[in-house]
C-alpha cells in the first residue's frame, strides 16, 4: 500500500511538473513592426576657421524622425523555477528612419559677422542591434510577462546642410568634405507580454526605450569653415509581432 501511494505521488510530482512547463522554454525566433520614435536633442554646435579667435554658435532645436521599424529578433528562454524564465536574445533593425530637413542659427556665421541660417542639414540612424536578457513570470503554460534589458548600438549619419541664408540672399553649400557617421552605444530597457497562438506560433505586443551616448561629428566646408557638433539620440518603441518557439 505504502509503495502504491508513493508512486501516486510520484506520478502526481511529475505530472504537476509537466502541466507547470512554460511553452516558451526553448529557443525562438519572432518578427515585430509597430511604432518607433527617434529624437535628436544637442544639436546644436560651432563653426569656425583659422582666422577666427572666437567660433560661431549655430543654435538647433531638438529633432525627431518616427515610422514603423522592421524588427528581427532570435533568443532562448531557461526555466529557472516554474514561474520564472530567464532569456537571453538578440534582434536587429531592418529599417533605417531619417529627420526632415532642418537648420540651424548664428547670429555671426554670414560674412563680415553678419546673421545667417545653414539649411539642409539631416540625421539618419540604422543597423540597430539589441543584445539583452529577459526574466519573465509565467502566468500560465501559453502566456509570459517579461522585462528587456541590455546593450544596445546603432549607425548614426548626419548630412550636412545646401545651403546658407544671409541678409543678401541664399547660397549654395556643396563643397563639404564629409558627411559624418559613427556607430553609438548605449542600453534597451523593455517590457513585454507573449501568448501561445498554436503549433509553437505565437503573437507578442512589447515597448522599448533605448538612449546612446553622443559622437563627436565635423566636416569642413570651403576648406577653410569647420562645424561641429555632437548630437545625442534616444529612441521608444511599441511593437506587436509573431514569432515561433521551436
Amino acid at each position: 500500500m505504502k509503495k502504491q501511494l508513493l508512486a501516486i505521488a510520484s506520478f502526481g510530482l511529475i505530472a504537476s511538473t509537466t502541466m507547470a512547463q512554460s511553452a516558451f522554454e526553448g529557443t525562438y525566433g519572432q518578427l515585430a513592426t509597430g511604432y518607433e520614435n527617434n529624437t535628436y536633442s544637442n544639436l546644436s554646435g560651432t563653426g569656425s576657421n583659422t582666422s577666427q579667435a572666437v567660433p560661431d554658435t549655430w543654435t538647433t532645436g531638438n529633432q525627431s524622425s518616427s515610422g514603423a521599424p522592421l524588427i528581427i529578433g532570435l533568443g532562448y528562454n531557461f526555466a529557472v523555477s516554474p514561474k520564472w524564465l530567464v532569456g537571453i536574445g538578440a534582434d536587429y533593425s531592418a529599417i533605417s528612419q531619417q529627420t526632415s530637413t532642418y537648420s540651424s542659427y548664428s547670429p555671426t556665421g554670414g560674412v563680415n559677422n553678419v546673421p545667417a541660417t545653414i539649411n539642409g542639414f539631416q540625421l539618419q540612424v540604422s543597423n540597430r542591434v539589441n543584445i539583452f536578457i529577459t526574466p519573465g513570470y509565467v502566468i500560465d503554460k501559453e502566456k509570459l510577462v517579461y522585462l528587456k534589458a541590455g546593450y544596445s548600438s546603432a549607425s548614426m549619419k548626419e548630412t550636412y546642410p545646401t545651403t546658407i541664408t544671409k541678409s543678401t540672399g541664399t547660397t549654395a553649400l556643396t563643397a563639404w568634405s564629409t558627411s559624418p557617421s559613427a556607430t553609438v552605444n548605449g542600453y534597451v530597457l523593455g517590457l513585454g507580454y507573449k501568448q501561445m497562438i498554436a503549433n509553437g506560433f505565437y503573437g507578442f505586443a512589447e515597448a522599448n526605450y533605448m538612449s546612446y551616448g553622443k559622437p563627436s561629428f565635423s566636416s569642413v566646408n570651403g576648406l577653410t569653415y569647420t562645424v561641429t557638433n555632437s548630437p545625442s539620440l534616444s529612441t521608444y518603441q511599441t511593437l506587436i509581432g509573431v514569432g515561433y518557439k521551436y
